[in-house]
């Protein structure tokens, strides 16, 4: 039985499920937008949030753990620095997964996964 056993495997060994998820969770913080199927956004929001609320703490040792799933030291720096501000007063929910149809060669159900304040910063990069 699988009581109390949180979080799906999406089929993959854990080593390989593990590296897709900090792949996903560096590109979603260095992008602020991603294209994925929805099972998988839903486990990368999981992580996401958690990465956000390291970042808000903002010491030593939340910049350490954020650095060791993270696998880019210039994204590290962006999460602790810029994305720490937009979220400084919000109390959760950082991601948003925006469902689009299913993909075309398996049906497989897809997903945008963006930061909440992902329209906030498009619309200050276009009138910049």
């Amino acid at each position: 039985m699988r009581h109390r056993k949180a979080g799906r495997k999406l089929g993959r060994t854990s080593e390989h499920r593990k590296a897709m998820l900090r792949n996903m969770v560096t590109s979603l913080f260095e992008h602020e937008r991603i294209v994925t199927t929805v099972p998988k956004a839903k486990e990368a929001r999981r992580v996401a949030d958690k990465m956000i609320t390291l970042a808000k703490r903002g010491d030593l040792h939340a910049r350490r753990q954020a650095a060791a799933y993270i696998q880019s030291r210039e994204v590290v720096a962006k999460l602790f620095d810029v994305i720490r501000t937009q979220y400084g007063e919000r109390q959760g929910g950082y991601t948003r997964i925006i469902h689009t149809g299913t993909r075309l060669g398996d049906a497989a159900p897809m997903a945008i996964l963006e930061l909440v304040a992902y329209e906030e910063a498009a619309a200050a990069a276009v009138q910049e």
